[in-house]
């Protein structure tokens, strides 16, 4: 069927429950309180009344603002509310319809409250986390729903990113093109109930396993006021390898399917055959479009309820001071970014890939606007490899640097680009043209620039500089996951051991979930001792992980840092190499590449040990 069945669930419970009323309070007495206490309401200080519960009888009734206080509870009645003890004892709160919670003529030019700003920057974040907890409650992929391969976000719009949940970087920094992609081709086309698929690397993504599904809400607009988008990393979505993360790439179609601004839902009804059909009808397609179909609609269920969020605050709050702390949010983040600006130097660094390619990032600071200039001139051409990063994915990795250099808790959020110009050479590595593999430029390459920055502002020493991709499977199953490694150290603090780091936040798949899903043994998983730069403040160890296959598969290994080590700054050691090892049936073993595609017979055990990250300051 091409229909969209949305089912609405009530659930009520009850019990016992005895009467409560109390003879020396009648209802129509009005309560005394049992004192004030000051509070931060509506923009000001004010002297709130505090009533004790257990002296408030049945049919008690008090107006907000105030405060009811108990043995192990306290409730706060905000202004425009009314609370009423009912002869159960229920203390029931109530909005008044004759007082509105917020106005719709704030002034345009009106200074955000610090503590609204506070409460709104946590509420857009709840938000997309909600939106988070749905997706990975109802995908059915071992890769979205134990490794959390997958991110979450509310834009503005104009597609401007205004908040997400602690997610994946490279996935949240770059979503913003694609919604604006979104609402470039679709324009006024876009009606109430449509949702918009893409995974092309030329529009805003990553990679093609990474889907993105883009859902407009419109309240009472005609044209939509935010744009709710899911990305979510597929198992597989086709190409010339299982799990769709070939070392071999040379052209985009043998990476999997491309999704260009596809309407997977029109009207509130879900196109099934015509999904069906995009996903079957490409070069190499979907091994699994059961599967894919599947996370397509947990993508659809977490945009959903992103709405269903967004309308408890418009309902709250009123749709104008949400739109205006929408723009507070964003205009706080620039603030704190320009902030951040006037503590950095202009700086410059070169970073080179195992494969070659180069990486050339220069920053200058202009402290008397108080912006920056992020040039990533210098940079290598575009590849015959797979190692190409869409532009998308260089201001990801821009935008997650300058964030995680601001000492404030504010959302990662657009706001944060606004003091930042970047400048990405067309055709280069970073802004590759159609038909380029891409692949590992999502992965690995983001990794790479992210360092560069981090080099270039002196900041921190490289990570493990790599996700390790190891992809694996046949026509039955596949799997992808990223593996751990090492942090690099900073000025004050040693790097972590065994993590996901930088533009990666995926976990790896519990061993229990692994060996009962997949025909594989983990046999084993610890820490790489020594890997680590030394240094004043030493480098996180990377992770020895070792896995032996039950029947037969094509693996696929994208990584980098096994030829060239990351580097130590301010005199630290660089931290070591990682390496990929194959030991055949036979107990014949052999060394792989950085970037390979090997098949494996029954008992085959891969082993791959991760890189550490550099250390930072000579060792006194």
């Amino acid at each position: 069927s091409d229909e969209l069945i949305i089912a609405t669930i009530r659930v009520e419970a009850t019990g016992y429950e005895q009467v409560f009323e109390d003879p020396d309070i009648d209802a129509g007495d009005s309560p005394s309180p049992a004192g004030t206490e000051k509070v931060w309401v509506e923009s000001e200080w004010q002297d709130v009344p505090v009533f004790q519960r257990d002296e408030l009888g049945s049919g008690c009734e008090i107006e907000g603002p105030a405060i009811v206080a108990e043995n192990n509870s306290t409730t706060v009645i905000d202004p425009g509310w009314s609370g009423q003890i009912n002869n159960k004892g229920h203390l029931i709160l109530e909005r008044r319809d004759d007082v509105a919670t917020e106005s719709d003529d704030i002034a345009a030019d009106a200074r955000p409250d610090p503590v609204r700003l506070e409460v709104f920057n946590n509420l857009f974040m709840h938000i997309a986390e909600q939106m988070g907890v749905v997706l990975q409650n109802t995908a059915i992929s071992v890769n979205i729903r134990e490794r959390l391969d997958f991110s979450c976000a509310l834009f503005d719009s104009e597609g401007r990113l205004v908040s997400n949940a602690p997610h994946m970087p490279v996935h949240l920094g770059s979503m913003g093109e694609s919604v604006r992609t979104v609402i470039s081709a679709r324009g006024d086309d876009l009606s109430p109930g449509d949702s918009i698929m893409l995974n092309s690397p030329y529009a805003g993504g990553t990679h093609l396993p990474d889907v993105t599904i883009v859902t407009p809400y419109f309240a009472d607009s005609d044209k939509p006021l935010f744009f709710f988008a899911s990305r979510a990393h597929h198992a597989d979505i086709g190409g010339i390898t299982p799990g769709s993360m070939p070392a071999e790439s040379r052209h985009i179609d043998d990476e999997g399917v491309l999704i260009e601004d596809f309407p997977i839902v029109l009207g509130g009804e879900f196109q099934m055959t015509a999904v069906r059909e995009l996903l079957l009808g490409a070069t190499y397609p979907t091994r699994d479009a059961d599967k894919n179909i599947a996370d397509m609609q947990a993508q659809l269920a977490a945009n959903q309820q992103g709405i269903r969020q967004l309308e408890k605050a418009i309902d709250r709050y009123g749709l104008a001071t949400v739109q205006q702390y929408l723009r507070f949010v964003r205009e706080n983040a620039a603030s704190s970014v320009r902030r951040l600006l006037t503590s950095l130097k202009d700086g410059s660094f070169g970073y080179e890939l195992d494969s070659g390619e180069y990486i050339k990032v220069t920053i200058t600071v202009d402290q008397a606007i108080r912006e920056a200039t992020v040039d990533f001139t210098g940079t290598s051409l575009q590849s015959d490899n797979n190692f190409n990063a869409p532009s998308a994915v260089a201001r990801a990795a821009v935008l997650y640097v300058f964030r995680s250099l601001i000492e404030e808790d504010i959302p990662m959020n657009e706001g944060c680009l606004e003091p930042l110009n970047i400048v990405i050479p067309d055709g280069s590595l970073l802004s590759p043209s159609y038909p380029a593999p891409v692949v590992a430029g999502n992965v690995e390459t983001s990794q790479c620039i992210t360092d560069a920055l981090f080099g270039a502002l002196n900041a921190l020493a490289a990570s493990q500089g790599t996700m390790n991709n190891l992809s694996f499977g046949n026509d039955h199953f596949q799997y992808y996951e990223t593996i751990a490694g090492g942090a690099g150290a900073g000025p004050g603090f040693h790097g972590a051991d065994a993590v996901q780091t930088h533009m990666t936040n995926s976990r790896l798949t519990d061993p229990e979930v692994l060996e009962q899903t997949f025909p594989v043994i983990l046999e084993s998983f610890s820490i790489r001792e020594g890997s680590g730069g030394d240094g004043e403040w030493h480098g996180g160890n990377g992770v020895v992980r070792k896995i032996r296959f039950l029947e037969p598969v094509e693996a696929s290994i994208l990584s980098n840092h096994r030829r060239i080590a990351p580097f130590g700054l301010e005199g630290g050691q660089p931290g070591k190499t990682g390496r990929n090892l194959v030991e055949y049936e036979l107990n014949e073993s052999e060394e792989l590449g950085a970037t390979v595609t090997v098949k494996l017979g029954k008992d085959a055990c891969l082993t791959i040990e991760t890189p550490g990250g550099g250390g930072f300051g000579q060792r006194g």
